[in-house]
């Protein structure tokens, strides 16, 4: 299994399998118990990593930054402001320097096909920390939480809603990589997900004889839930036409109490943060004894680490 990982980039859950993906979380928790043991795990001394950001972040920025630390990767955050790509330097040019200085690339930006050029061009191992298609880092650390929290995979009822989006598509890959029943609850005005990613991730639920399911019926993707999961009703870098229609369009899909009382006794409820308090969910569930957000937060550092570590050692 390590053998699988050593020197590869990470750009895709459609690049991963079940047992891989299964090895990424065991990692993760393992690099969350160091943690909070206080036990050094330096395992990557000596290395410096660039971290590329074209788009804002908290969450990313701060657990790649202290998961380097961590690891003793020397991490350096640029932003595109203060590179040349900015005023039009091939994307070709900029990779092949990168990865003369460095020992790998952590890059959030727009589109897949900026990564995955990225990745064509460098030697070095490429993380995809956010395009708009995808968000595997989150991903990682949503399954890591779940595992945390049900023990299981298999069986379970993943209810999503909010933005057909990065993390939409991710959810539905993982969903449908490890056994979960995947209910996508989403207007039926708004496009669904990208078709090449909604066939595989069929084929993958096919594989495991779990469900797939996207439909307009949010009482239905909440009927017995085991996770419910919110992303924000309109995302980063969308144009302020689409924003207004989508707010208008998911209104009867906030996820409030009542809600969650549809669900199974133990739900738990996720975000990928930041939210808007009060447009796709409400305060009450957010600090609710549902709300497991902020380990799910907090595994965004630990998942980071694992993938890493993974890539850079095997």
């Amino acid at each position: 299994m390590r053998n699988n990982f050593k020197g590869k980039d990470f750009l895709s859950f459609m690049d991963y399998n079940k047992e891989e993906l299964e090895y990424l979380v065991e990692l993760t928790l393992l690099f969350k118990k160091k943690f909070h043991c206080r036990e050094p795990h330096e395992y990557l001394k000596g290395q410096s990593w660039a971290a590329v950001f074209e788009k804002n972040s908290t969450r990313t920025r701060n657990s790649v930054e202290r998961a380097g630390y961590d690891l003793g990767i020397n991490v350096v955050y640029q932003t595109s402001d203060n590179m040349q790509t900015k005023r039009g330097e091939p994307l070709k040019d900029t990779a092949r320097i990168l990865d003369r200085y460095y020992d790998g690339l952590f890059i959030r930006t727009f589109g897949q096909e900026i990564v995955n050029e990225y990745a064509y061009w460098m030697k070095h191992p490429v993380i995809n920390g956010l395009t708009s298609e995808e968000h595997p880092t989150q991903g990682l650390a949503d399954i890591a939480t779940i595992w945390e929290k049900k023990k299981t995979f298999k069986g379970l009822k993943f209810c999503f809603t909010g933005d057909v989006w990065n993390v939409a598509n991710t959810s539905m890959m993982e969903a449908a990589t490890l056994g979960m029943d995947f209910y996508m609850a989403k207007p039926d005005c708004l496009d669904g997900p990208p078709e090449y990613l909604l066939e595989e991730a069929k084929k993958r639920a096919a594989w495991n004889g779990s469900k797939l399911i996207i439909t307009p019926d949010f009482d239905e993707a909440l009927k017995d839930a085991d996770v419910v999961y919110t992303a924000t009703h309109y995302s980063m870098g969308q144009p302020q036409e689409i924003i207004d229609r989508q707010r208008e369009a998911f209104k009867p899909y906030i996820v409030t109490l009542d809600q969650l009382k549809k669900c199974d006794k133990d739900v738990i409820y996720m975000h990928c943060l930041p939210a808007h308090r009060g447009d796709e969910v409400t305060d009450e569930v957010m600090e609710s004894p549902y709300s497991v957000i902020f380990d799910e937060g907090e595994n965004r550092m630990h998942s980071i680490k694992a993938i890493m570590a993974a890539i850079a050692l095997g």
